[in-house]
């Protein structure tokens, strides 16, 4: 079995699974993110990128609607408070807010 190495360092069984966890996690709240959106009428290039732009903060969106010529403000008001979950969960990153969400952290 080969060993992972990053930057001369060993990456432990741990460290990959973490990593692999955080991915899966961000994957589908994207996932749902873009589902949820599209599922309120925007086209899925729309959705997708106003669910990157939400997540990773990567700039302005895609298409007509939330384009570099666009805003936000002709989008329906769910979407609004779908994009506005996404983007603190983005932001305060999705491991911390699961843990916040998790009832075995508040029993100390």
């Amino acid at each position: 079995m080969d060993v992972l190495n990053y930057g001369g360092l060993h990456v432990t069984r741990d460290v990959q699974a973490s990593v692999l966890a955080f991915l899966a996690v961000f994957v589908g709240a994207f996932s749902i993110t873009t589902v949820l959106l599209a599922a309120m009428g925007l086209d899925l290039v729309t959705a997708l990128s106003a669910s990157a732009t939400a997540f990773a903060n990567v700039g302005p969106g895609l298409g007509e609607i939330i384009g570099p010529a666009g805003n936000f403000s002709s989008l329906q008001d769910e979407a609004k408070w779908v994009l506005s979950a996404a983007m603190l969960l983005g932001r305060l990153e999705l491991f911390t807010v699961l843990v916040l969400l998790d009832p075995d952290y508040w029993r100390g």
